[in-house]
């Protein structure tokens, strides 16, 4: 089987891209998807030039942070930030909705990055009002798509995939054993990907996220020998979507 394994919020901080890079340089993370919102997204796309074989993907989001497009009044509260994530999705025009995705996926490609596919921050482009958007973005843009919805995604032939992602590897109580058990559900499958979040802790991620602590921990889960030796032994070759949509993207 052809697994990836993502690290989401590559371009959050740069704590958190250097962590990201050290689960691929020494670990088994294969792929990472990029924030091009978010204040460490120019040093996250310079590192991704310097490790050329990192897969990198666009992480859209419409719930962290600030927008890329300056004119989509109805995502954000009164500082310029975006809406939470349900305010977002109830209330956001859809137009803005649009724009700001649009206006993401084209500040990543001014970092003259290839993007291997598309994800989302808290998995919104699997939200009913906002998969179409992404549908069409992704089949504009020729570029694979996350299955955050397997529902939706079934529908849609002309969407590029794996057969199977899971999102289970993230929690307070991640051990290696956890990973493990992971990456043996997505054995029945041809192509799989698993989501993860390594990251060294700074103010930003710190002050910043909910999430935050347990990024430590993935990090070096994801960096274990007893984890590389597991991979290894039963046979699994560790991939990015380049590999598995085997097409030129943008």
């Amino acid at each position: 089987m052809k697994l990836i394994i993502n690290a989401d919020d590559f371009g959050y901080s740069n704590g958190v891209n250097l962590g990201i890079i050290e689960a691929f340089q020494k670990g088994i993370v294969t792929s990472a998807t990029l924030m091009a919102n978010m204040p460490g997204a120019a040093h996250a796309a310079a590192l991704a030039a310097q490790n050329p074989g990192l897969g990198v993907g666009i992480h859209l989001v419409l719930d962290c942070g600030y927008p890329v497009n300056s004119s989509v009044h109805s995502l954000v509260d009164d500082t310029g930030k975006f809406h939470k994530t349900d305010v977002v999705l109830s209330g956001g025009d859809i137009k803005d909705i649009e724009k700001e995705l649009t206006s993401q996926i084209e500040r990543f490609l001014s970092f003259g990055l290839v993007p291997t596919h598309i994800d989302s921050h808290h998995h919104v482009h699997g939200h009913e009002r906002v998969f179409p958007i992404v549908k069409d973005l992704a089949i504009k843009y020729d570029i694979p798509i996350r299955p955050a919805s397997e529902e939706l995604l079934k529908a849609e032939d002309s969407l590029k995939s794996v057969d199977y992602f899971n999102p289970e590897f993230y929690g307070e109580s991640l051990s290696n054993q956890t990973i493990i058990d992971v990456i043996n559900k997505c054995k029945d499958y041809e192509t799989a990907e698993i989501m993860t979040h390594p990251a060294y802790l700074d103010e930003a991620i710190l002050s910043g996220s909910s999430y935050a602590l347990p990024r430590v921990r993935e990090l070096s889960i994801l960096t274990a020998q007893e984890v590389r030796d597991f991979i290894s032994e039963q046979g699994i070759e560790l991939a990015t979507y380049k590999q598995i949509a085997g097409q030129s993207y943008v």
